[in-house]
């Protein structure tokens, strides 16, 4: 496991439950990463249109790349809940950077060598694993769903955005049907029949997404920033 970006932290397996081993098992490396210098500067309002269009371009190549996985390993029995209707983000984030930078987008703004690194490592677990990429699914979908509709908030105030385009992304519905994806997910977790070695599984390969994030994160924070166009994982709760 690459844990290189979060010296020190060991995971946890306090829980059987599977969606409470999931979150009981990677608490400090989610506070570690909202406590990134980027996450800071994203929750604290600080982040202007360029460095969050580029954040939401290497979000695209990840999600693009997961949900392809899901997809085409549909068949795999911890991967269902992974693919209710209303989760997927790759459709919103290209509207987002459609509206915020313009339709070059993808020419536009570099892909980081981790967000590259990432797509090889969902594109190795589909051949190799495909059961761990329900962990990455957790990792994103449920960020998305819990600090994603914080994130909406204050992405629309930093960036002064009027009505509703540009945070797609994070749009799910109302609050509370939100709230039922998540419950929705979180169920459709506890209901997969695992014994603890599969429990150790997803944990260890949470903890592997969350430590992924960390170089994206840094990465994004050093690049020169370039124009903003025409026009976070938040992490689970």
């Amino acid at each position: 496991m690459n844990r290189q970006w979060f010296a020190g932290v060991g995971v946890a397996r306090v829980q059987s439950v599977l969606s409470l081993a999931l979150r009981e098992g990677t608490l400090e490396l989610h506070r570690q990463l909202e406590h990134s210098a980027f996450m800071q500067t994203l929750l604290r309002g600080q982040m202007d249109r360029a460095r969050y269009c580029a954040l939401l371009r290497n979000l695209h190549a990840i999600y693009a790349a997961l949900e392809d996985a899901l997809r085409r390993q549909g068949a795999h029995p911890w991967l269902a809940v992974a693919r209710c209707a209303g989760l997927s983000r790759t459709s919103a984030l290209a509207l987002d950077l459609a509206m915020l930078h313009g339709d070059l987008w993808r020419s536009d703004l570099e892909l980081q060598p981790a967000a590259r690194n990432y797509v090889r490592h969902v594109q190795h677990l589909e051949h190799a694993a495909p059961g761990r990429l329900l962990a990455h699914a957790y990792v994103r979908y449920l960020g998305d769903l819990s600090g994603g509709q914080i994130l909406r908030r204050i992405v629309r105030a930093s960036l002064a955005l009027d009505g509703p385009g540009g945070t797609a992304f994070y749009s799910f519905g109302s609050p509370e049907q939100a709230a039922a994806l998540a419950r929705q997910f979180r169920h459709g977790l506890d209901a997969l029949d695992l014994d603890a070695s599969g429990v150790d599984v997803l944990v260890d390969e949470a903890a592997e997404a969350f430590a992924l994030h960390g170089p994206l994160f840094e990465q994004l924070m050093a690049a020169p920033q370039a124009s903003g166009g025409a026009g976070m994982p938040a992490m689970p709760a």
